[in-house]
């Protein structure tokens, strides 16, 4: 007996397209709601708690 499996590459190469759109949509629509001195302060915070020297 042979068993035949099929993929469809249509939906495998959609699915992380749209979600790259959504995470690109989200992150401009909610960085231009925020005030510039809270992105500075949370990027400053962000090179900090990875260890990257940012002075």
């Amino acid at each position: 007996m042979t068993t035949l499996t099929a993929k469809s590459l249509g939906t495998s190469r959609v699915v992380p397209a749209v979600f790259a759109a959504a995470l690109g949509i989200a992150l401009i629509t909610l960085t231009g709601h925020v005030q510039a001195a809270a992105l500075h302060d949370a990027a400053h915070d962000v090179r900090h708690a990875t260890g990257f020297p940012c002075h």
